[in-house]
């Protein structure tokens, strides 16, 4: 699905300038140095490229090989260093662990699949890591304006805080603004966003 969702844009779907959240949390990056960052289903790569540009030692990886092929254009372009690998969730090594791990709008998982897909973003972090999610409420079904139409899919404060129990929140937020990513987010969107510390 998403290979054929890439490959029928000639451009960058979701553009090529990292998720406005990224931009808005400059702490995110400072205070981890040159440290590795995972960026999961990272997509034609705006964010790791983003992440790589504030010099850290970033790692993506993505299903879709146009996609990924995109992603390692667009860090060529930048002049920025990317480890970019073509790989389905499932098939991706969790073992590895990084200082950090990103990932931007992959509410794709069903509520019955999203207590794994949490625990490998877990595995991959080493201890003290960060982890940084960026999605959708539920209310984003109503506004349309992207994520799959699935509220179930969606988070809640509620949830993330229960899913992530016993980890230090740095930020946890649900807001509404008007966003502009490529073809693929575009209009007024309910977000949220997730930054802890895995104990």
């Amino acid at each position: 699905m998403w290979e054929d969702r890439y490959g029928a844009s000639e451009a960058y779907l979701f553009g090529t300038e990292p998720a406005q959240m990224l931009r808005e949390n400059p702490w995110l990056t400072a205070d981890v140095g040159g440290g590795s960052v995972l960026c999961v289903a990272d997509g034609e790569g705006r964010n790791g490229v983003y992440l790589a540009g504030c010099g850290l030692q970033v790692c993506s990886f993505e299903q879709s090989p146009t996609a990924v092929a995109r992603a390692r254009a667009l860090a060529e372009a930048r002049g920025v260093a990317l480890e970019a690998h073509e790989s389905a969730w499932a098939d991706w090594d969790w073992g590895r662990q990084f200082d950090m791990v990103v990932g931007i709008f992959i509410q794709y998982a069903t509520p019955a699949e999203r207590p794994a897909q949490f625990a490998d973003l877990s595995r991959a972090l080493r201890p003290g890591g960060r982890l940084v999610l960026h999605g959708y409420t539920p209310k984003q079904v109503e506004l349309g304006t992207g994520g799959p139409p699935c509220a179930d899919h969606m988070y809640t404060e509620a949830l993330l805080r229960e899913a992530f129990d016993g980890w230090q929140i740095e930020r946890l937020a649900a807001y509404e603004r008007d966003v502009q990513e490529g073809r693929g987010h575009a209009g007024h969107s309910a977000l949220i966003d997730l930054v802890a510390r895995k104990s």
